[in-house]
């Protein structure tokens, strides 16, 4: 199924914010638009170093440029689509501001 990205003017606000992330995002975004998901297991095919948040959760977190970037997104795979919704953006240090605190599984930012 094709994929359907919520927000991704969140990820286009960011890029502007940090413009050394562009082109890792930017390729991101290539991989993504050519997608064909039909279970979870097919977004680690795509992004070999995207880690699931828990056991029985519908989030995933994207490891970007290196690993210099986190993407926390949540997905809801439906009858035509698969819908990725952003959660959080950020660089890695900011990241580990919000693991420390427990908040990478609730945070809803975006």
């Amino acid at each position: 199924m094709r994929i359907r990205l919520v927000k991704k003017q969140t990820i286009l606000d960011f890029t502007d914010k940090h413009p050394r992330s562009k082109s890792s995002f930017d390729l991101w975004l290539s991989l993504l638009k050519g997608a064909d998901w039909f279970e979870p297991a097919d977004i680690k095919s795509l992004y070999g170093t995207a880690d699931f948040l828990g056991k029985g959760t519908n989030r995933v977190i994207f490891n970007i440029g290196g690993n210099n970037y986190r993407l926390i997104c949540s997905y809801y795979f439906g009858k035509k689509n698969v819908h990725l919704y952003i959660n959080w953006i950020g660089t890695h240090k900011e990241y580990t501001r919000i693991c420390d605190k427990q908040q990478q599984y609730t945070i809803e930012n975006y």
